[in-house]
């Protein structure tokens, strides 16, 4: 179950322990997965003119693309890409050098563009478009195209954004499992 992990000008990728790799999905260059980050079948990860780096226990779900903004005279840093740990990106998510804090959802077939920055605990509805340099504060849900503020997370939701990072450490877990029982 190993995806396609390929250099970039000498630089390598940096796979944590109990890590899920699809098979076909890609990872390039300084890419940095933590322990128990799952990535699932048909991402694209390209750290190649910046870094991305995903925390532990997150999650990047099916036919999700993640990229950086290079460093110019413009954005001197460029933008690197960086997930929190507990973060859940659903299926088909685009993540273009954005900043995620903890324990947030991203919903289905959403982008997030360069300079986003998602605070802890958040959760963005599927489909919804935040915009350049947007910061999503706290504890809120957000949605649409561009997003809003919504309403205030319940306490149920709150647990549920850790509820689903765990789920998806487990199921990652019953797919290593069952890997490493095919193995001749």
């Amino acid at each position: 179950m190993s995806a396609v992990l390929r250099p970039f000008q000498n630089t390598y990728p940096e796979i944590g322990q109990r890590v899920m790799l699809d098979r076909s999905s890609v990872v390039i260059g300084d890419v940095r997965l933590a322990d128990d980050v799952s990535i699932w079948p048909l991402v694209a990860i390209r750290g190649d003119v910046n870094y991305v780096a995903i925390g532990a226990r997150s999650n990047i779900q099916d036919g999700s693309v993640l990229h950086v903004t290079h460093k110019s005279s413009y954005n001197p840093e460029g933008n690197p890409l960086i997930v929190g740990e507990d973060v859940t990106v659903g299926h088909k998510v685009m993540l273009h050098g954005c900043t995620i804090g903890h324990r947030v959802l991203v919903g289905m077939g959403s982008i997030l563009l360069d300079g986003v920055v998602i605070e802890d605990e958040v959760i963005i509805g599927a489909g919804s478009l935040v915009p350049q340099n947007k910061r999503l504060v706290s504890g809120y849900l957000y949605l649409g195209s561009p997003v809003k503020q919504i309403r205030p997370l319940t306490p149920e939701e709150r647990e549920g954004l850790k509820y689903s990072a765990n789920n998806y450490v487990r199921w990652k877990d019953e797919y290593l499992a069952q890997e490493s029982q095919n193995q001749p």
